[in-house]
């Protein structure tokens, strides 16, 4: 058996393998090219087009065409709709993207491939991380592992220099943001902390520049061109390539044709950093929390990784460089560092003695929400605190409330607040107790995260030592059994190409 490693990207995906030397190596799609853009387009009811004939398509095909469908993961509403009226959920079309990666990949090695980890961004929550894994089985694949894209950026550096120490990961991306600490020691990769935004990336600076030109636009007395789907996706495509020419260019020109009318504008860096800097500065806080989760310092970190195409953004360079003093590390891709590093944990997990351990921790605490017996009111309770290794197992014991108490209302929260309004609830409901239990009976509730950082509860009736069940997350957003079925069976009669 063999495992491949996938980074499935918000604008970019790439897989990688480890070849028979021992070293990552990315593996090339059937266009030739080493990343894969993160594109559907849905061509006819009988197929699909994924990557850069995809993308090309994206202005002149809009409503056609699904981009960035990552920062929708999780969600219950659909993401495209077909021309046959069939509506296309996040996980459906990333099983897609992934159908093509993995194919592309059996092609550059010559044999099929059906086992991979794939990448999720480090603060993607419970249900993020069940559609990634259930988009993987709708794609017919064999899920082995989820791996955080900042741990995978630090094996990919570690393994290939061998320098151990304390790594500080900066992951800005298309669609999301990291910043993760780990320790590395002879292979041993123990993340200590990890914060981030899920919806910060490449797409948010696009935005505040497309905003910025749209309004130049109606300014010069033309439309509102964001209203026009064409329009937008085509301004969108302009300011993205802006946005990479400021990384090494001073100026930027933007030209738009809008009803035989022509718009050209010069984009300085500066005015771009300058709209940037609200984003920018979020990046910093993120750094800073993460920073004092771990209990560190900067002189305390010995390696500083740049990873996700938006670091080669100077202002970024110039944020680290002020924040740590420190250089970052040469030689780190920014944009296949993430899917290197997932090969050579994808090749470690068929080793019989592997050379490459890794320790995650969880971006999201867990909990549930009981009565505060000084207060009297309904207060949320962390069981698992945030940061904590993965896979992990922590248990609460709770005690009922009313003599011969009969029922129990039963919640599995995500999140720190002790304000149960200021926390996601990711389950809710009322399990029958055993008649006869004495009052204030302890009732143990246990929870858990599995490698993957997806999230198992079970509440036991400590009187008896006997469960009460074991919680089904209620997940509203993610497949249910039935849709799974439905969405497998429709993805099956699709044509990738």
């Amino acid at each position: 058996m063999e495992v491949i490693g996938i980074d499935l990207g918000t604008t970019y995906s790439a897989a990688a393998a480890v070849d028979g030397d021992g070293q990552p190596r990315i593996l090339v799609n059937r266009d030739g090219e080493r990343l894969t853009p993160s594109v559907v387009l849905f061509e006819n009811p009988d197929g699909v087009l994924v990557g850069t004939m995809a993308r090309r398509s994206a202005a002149s095909r809009p409503g056609d065409c699904v981009q960035f469908v990552k920062r929708r993961m999780g969600g219950a509403a659909p993401v495209h709709v077909g021309a046959d009226g069939r509506e296309y959920r996040a996980e459906e079309v990333s099983a897609l993207l992934l159908r093509r990666l993995a194919e592309d990949a059996g092609a550059a090695l010559g044999r099929p491939v059906t086992d991979v980890v794939i990448t999720v961004p480090a603060y993607f929550d419970d249900a993020r991380r069940t559609a990634t894994l259930d988009a993987g089985r709708l794609a017919g694949l064999t899920v082995h592992r989820l791996v955080n894209e900042p741990t995978a950026a630090a094996v990919d550096h570690g393994t290939g220099s061998g320098a151990d120490g304390v790594y500080f990961v900066y992951d800005l991306g298309g669609g999301t943001f990291d910043a993760t600490v780990l320790r590395v020691t002879d292979g041993d990769y123990e993340v200590i902390a990890t914060d981030g935004d899920r919806d910060l990336g490449g797409i948010d600076f696009d935005n505040l520049l497309i905003g910025y030109l749209a309004t130049r636009i109606i300014e010069q007395g033309g439309p509102d061109v964001t209203g026009d789907p064409a329009l937008a996706a085509e301004l969108r495509e302009r300011c993205e390539a802006a946005r990479l020419r400021l990384s090494t260019d001073d100026l930027a020109p933007v030209r738009l044709t809008v009803r035989g009318r022509t718009y050209a504008f010069q984009v300085t860096r500066t005015e771009f950093e300058d709209l940037s800097a609200g984003l920018l500065y979020r990046t910093e806080l993120l750094i800073e929390s993460v920073m004092d989760e771990a209990q560190l310092s900067w002189r305390d970190v010995d390696h500083v990784l740049l990873v996700g195409g938006c670091t080669r953004m100077p202002m970024v360079r110039e944020l680290l460089a002020r924040l740590t003093h420190r250089t970052p590390e040469p030689g780190v891709h920014p944009d296949e560092a993430v899917a290197l590093g997932a090969a050579v944990i994808a090749a470690s997990l068929t080793e019989p003695h592997p050379t490459v351990t890794v320790t995650d921790v969880t971006s999201q605490a867990l909990g549930t929400i009981a009565l505060d017996g000084d207060t009297g009111r309904l207060t949320n309770y962390v069981i698992i605190p945030r940061n904590s290794p993965v896979p992990c197992r922590y248990e609460e014991t709770f005690v009922t409330v009313q003599p011969r108490q009969s029922r129990l209302h039963a919640s599995v929260t995500e999140g720190d607040d002790a304000d149960p309004d200021h926390v996601a609830v990711l389950h809710r409901s009322v399990l029958d107790l055993p008649p006869g239990l004495p009052d204030e009976a302890p009732i143990r509730v246990v929870m858990s995260y599995d490698a993957d950082g997806v999230a198992h509860v079970e509440t036991f009736d400590a009187t008896h030592d006997r469960s009460l069940g074991t919680v089904a997350l209620d997940r509203p957003a993610n497949l249910d059994g039935d849709r799974f079925a439905a969405g497998r069976a429709a993805l099956a009669h699709l044509g990738v190409r």
